[in-house]
């Protein structure tokens, strides 16, 4: 290739096909020498050398007749022969002026004859020269510069394959460290063909580290397939077989049963037909096809919730179609979710609907979330206000590549707000007309205006006064201003007001004003005395009052959003764990050690589930709680025994408990849990170290809480002290909300203090907390303290006992639920009883009229349809005092406002055992199981 006129030392091109063979600096190489001692025997000199030109310097790689070293670039003459397209020759270095002076020339090794060949690369950069030196003036033959141009490229052919040998070992090393440390499996195996031509087994010529954690398999090398593994699928050696006979690659996903996993495998042919070699790339995937079956299953539930919920839900992509949609779109559009999909907006909401909203689809897509109410026509004609969020989801690449819809029905409060506004708009108008004039802002000032002299006796009102309570100027004077305070509240009117008497004004005092038909109207007043008598001015905020009850009642809604999320997330979890262990238990040839290992995985899921939902419920102040009197200080030394686990080696727990006992009445269980919750919270805010103290106060009030009014008692406090990196104090006021936490993703859910005051509350009692930063924490929790039992513990105290194998009851089971019903009768008959199925309270009445000495124990639902179980239970009491009744329930809001109902109570979900010993109990204290042996008697007579 032709080099470009000129020569640049530090032309970076040309400094980076130099760095590119990587020969500056390195030690000498016999090639190299050689073809020097080549160049200088050819052209008859006494010296040679090759050197390469670096940006400030000459380096000689390889000297004849001469010791290497490097130069500057102004010493000698290679710089020059660069610049040449050929050869340079300089036959007498002393006569001409330019390299008289060459320090070379001047000094050792005295040259006065030159002659250099560049070296250039294929793409025309000069590295540096080939050339001849001698002490003596001469010239070079035609021949010797021949032999010299050639020897150039002889140096730069040895620099190519340099190169490209230095590359070849690289590329060797990177396969090899490759094949060494790649995740993936590989394997070289020789097939083995019985006669015609069946593959019927494959070898293992070379398998990679990989390889065993791939497959479980070690010490395969040289060993057949058949050996290792002998229930190995046909389908293996068929698919390798045809590899190796067809040298067609394939790729593709498979079970390989007998190792219990799932592959994804590429093989190919290697070494040609003859040998029958097959080289096998693969990777353990049995995880991501337990995932995807996962996925498949949370994708149903999801869909379900979607279903479920009225509001629209859809996905909607670049392209304008929608790939998403729920239930609800067949009630907003006349059109089935299956047959939204694959529309286009416009074709959906037609030309008018979708062009009014194309500026937000355009702003939703550029990756913007927008919110807008649009006017929206059912299919029955009924026009609808929808409030609509479009949401931008961006893909992979961060690029939006389409965007969810969320649309509210908020008809009724657009409504609503329409009338709000009317009516501020007409109260307005009414505050215009009343400050016209200013000097008559007594008379029509909205403020309530009360002065009455320091004995308390009212002397004037302005028309406010009358238009808010109704009471007329008449009505109210020579009257004491406490006649109008409702009485509940006169005591604390009178403290509040107290600093009047020292002639400092009084503000922000709320009071419960009685209009003239009784009613309260809450009023702010400000009180300030001067000249002997009391200013009032007050201001009516019943309805700010109900706007704020308003505010929080929308909390609510808002904090059961979040619980409703929380739950979808935690029960599909747990339902993945019971619905893939249902689907391994289906397999014939499953082993039992491992059937064992699911159902057990099973039963403990479905313990779990029911730990959670006790939880929510605490949490909501629904569940149904089992409350009993026991020692709450024996409680919490057991409870300290074990929290070493909870809590981890380096958090001490010190306990500081009064010698004397405490009962109270509460949940065991829930108060356990409880307990466990803020011992959870307290080693998480002391990183693992520190000292976690319970400390029990007894005998105590209960102080005023987060602006609820406190109660006398008496109350224990259970304390439980962090020695933590404290709450901050915005914080505070939010960490009793449901799924508010300040830990990491996957660390918690923020259910855990939720179900401490859900707890503490339907207890009869309250949590408060204290915390500094950097101090720790202190959460003291107060529940109901009571007197010792006086006999026996409580009955139902002791529900772990086992149940005694007792058998022939008549048992009336009430069940609404079809399957519910039909598993309770199934478990009910296998334990050797008689069950009587009804499916409502209605039926069963009339089967016992119909058969009134029949059954031993009735066991009803709670929740039903018509008549519930808790009524049942109560009317069977009345008119059948002896006939014991047995509910069960999981969730009940009868059950959690009356913990004291009477009955006994099988929460669901419940075992066999407990159920059985619960039925016996409850049939023993009736008396012996006789109505089973009566009917067996009558059925003898009629056979006989």
């Amino acid at each position: 290739m032709p080099r470009s006129s000129g020569f640049e030392p530090q032309h970076p091109q040309r400094l980076a096909a130099l760095r590119a063979y990587a020969i500056l600096d390195t030690p000498p190489e016999r090639a190299f020498d050689e073809i020097a001692e080549m160049a200088a025997q050819a052209c008859g000199t006494p010296m040679a050398h090759i050197n390469f030109i670096d940006a400030d310097r000459q380096w000689i790689k390889a000297a004849f007749g001469h010791a290497a070293r490097s130069m500057p670039l102004d010493f000698g003459f290679c710089t020059e022969a660069m610049r040449e397209d050929g050869i340079l020759v300089l036959p007498d270095l002393a006569a001409e002026p330019e390299s008289a002076a060459n320090p070379l020339v001047t000094g050792e090794p005295h040259l006065r004859f030159y002659a250099g060949v560049p070296l250039v690369t294929p793409d025309g950069w000069a590295l540096g020269t080939l050339c001849v030196l001698d002490h003596e003036p001469r010239t070079l033959s035609d021949q010797q510069i021949f032999i010299l141009k050639a020897l150039a490229r002889t140096v730069m052919t040895q620099l190519e394959t340099r190169c490209a040998e230095a590359a070849l070992r690289r590329s060797e090393e990177r396969y090899r460290s490759l094949f060494e440390s790649i995740d993936a499996g590989f394997c070289l195996i020789e097939m083995k063909f019985a006669d015609g031509g069946r593959p019927v087994d494959y070898r293992f010529l070379e398998v990679n580290p990989a390889f065993a954690q791939q497959t479980g398999l070690t010490d395969v090398v040289g060993r057949w397939m058949r050996d290792l593994a002998p229930d190995h699928e046909q389908h293996w050696f068929d698919l390798y077989g045809r590899v190796a006979r067809t040298g067609e690659p394939v790729r593709f996903e498979q079970a390989a049963a007998a190792l219990g996993r799932w592959y994804e495998v590429h093989a190919y042919r290697v070494d040609g037909p003859v040998r029958n070699h097959v080289a096998v790339l693969f990777n353990d995937i049995t995880e991501r096809r337990r995932s995807e079956l996962a996925l498949q299953a949370r994708e149903a539930e999801l869909r379900l919730v979607a279903d479920a919920m009225p509001v629209l839900i859809a996905f909607i992509d670049r392209n304008l179609v929608y790939q998403f949609a729920n239930a609800a779109y067949e009630t907003w559009t006349g059109h089935a979710a299956l047959t939204v999909v694959g529309k286009t907006v416009r074709s959906l909401l037609g030309a008018d609907a979708f062009e009014a909203r194309r500026p937000a689809i355009e702003q939703v897509l550029a990756g913007r979330e927008i919110r807008h109410e649009w006017a929206w026509t059912f299919p029955n004609g009924e026009a609808r206000i929808a409030d609509t969020r479009y949401l931008p989801r961006r893909g992979p690449d961060g690029a939006v590549d389409g965007f969810y819809v969320f649309a509210h029905d908020v008809s009724e409060r657009k409504r609503s707000e329409i009338l709000l506004q009317s009516r501020a708009e007409r109260l307005e108008a009414q505050v215009a007309a009343q400050t016209r004039d200013r000097d008559r802002v007594w008379t029509l000032s909205p403020v309530l205006k009360l002065v009455s002299d320091r004995a308390g006796q009212v002397q004037s009102v302005n028309p406010s006064w009358s238009r808010a309570l109704g009471w007329s100027e008449e009505e109210t004077l020579g009257r004491t201003a406490l006649d109008f305070i409702a009485p509940p509240e006169r005591e604390a009117a009178q403290a509040a007001l107290r600093p009047l008497c020292e002639d400092r004004r009084v503000e922000d005092v709320e009071l419960a004003c009685l209009t003239r038909a009784g009613e309260p109207r809450r009023v702010l007043w400000t009180v300030v005395p001067e000249d002997g008598l009391f200013y009032g001015f007050g201001r009516d905020i019943t309805e700010q009052r109900q706007a704020e009850e308003a505010l929080r009642q929308s909390q609510k809604l808002e904090a059961i959003g979040q619980l409703t999320g929380g739950v979808a997330h935690d029960f599909n979890n747990l339902l993945t764990i019971i619905r893939s262990s249902v689907e391994f238990l289906r397999r014939p040839d499953l082993a039992e050690e491992r059937r064992r290992r699911y159902l057990d995985a099973v039963s403990d899921t479905v313990d779990r589930a029911a730990k959670l939902t006790g939880q929510l419920l605490a949490f909501a102040r629904r569940q149904a709680l089992k409350p009993q009197v026991f020692d709450i200080c024996a409680r919490l030394r057991s409870i300290a025994d074990m929290l070493d686990s909870v809590t981890g080696a380096r958090i001490r727990v010190a306990i500081d408990l009064p010698e004397a006992p405490r009962f109270v009445r509460a949940d065991e269980s829930q108060f356990e849990t409880a307990l466990i919750n803020m011992a959870v919270n307290a080693r998480d805010a002391m990183d693992g170290e520190g000292i976690l103290t319970l400390h029990l106060d007894g005998d105590h009030p209960m102080p005023p809480i987060r602006g609820h009014a406190g109660a006398p008692g008496p109350f224990v406090a259970v304390r439980v002290t962090d020695t933590g990196a404290g709450i901050p104090a915005p914080d505070l006021g939010r960490i009793f909300e449901p799924f508010f936490t300040t830990k990491e993703i996957g660390k918690g859910t923020g259910l855990g203090l939720s179900q401490v005051i859900g707890f503490a509350k339907q207890s009869g009692g309250d949590i408060d907390v204290e915390s500094a930063v950097g101090r720790g924490t202190t959460f003291s929790l107060y529940l109901p303290q009571v007197e010792a039992p006086s006999g026996a513990a409580e009955a139902g105290g002791d529900d772990r006992r086992e149940a005694e194998p007792q058998r022939g009851l008549c048992i009336l089971v009430v069940e609404d639920n079809v399957g519910v019903g039909r598993f309770c009768t199934q478990i009910l008959e296998d334990l050797g009883h008689a069950p009587i199925w009804a499916k409502s309270a209605e039926e069963a009445l009339t089967e016992l009229d119909r058969t009134p000495d029949r059954f031993d124990v009735v066991f009803s639902d709670v929740v039903m349809p018509g008549m519930g179980g808790f009524a049942l239970a109560r009317q069977l009491q009345a008119s059948r005092p002896d006939l014991p009744v047995v509910l069960t329930s999981g969730y009940s809001h009868v059950l959690a406002k009356d913990d004291a109902h009477g009955f006994a109570l099988v929460r669901k979900p419940y075992s066999a055992e407990q159920l059985a010993q619960v039925l016996y109990e409850s049939a023993k204290r009736r008396g012996p199981p006789s109505a089973v042996a009566r009917y067996a008697e009558a059925e003898d007579i009629t056979q006989d």
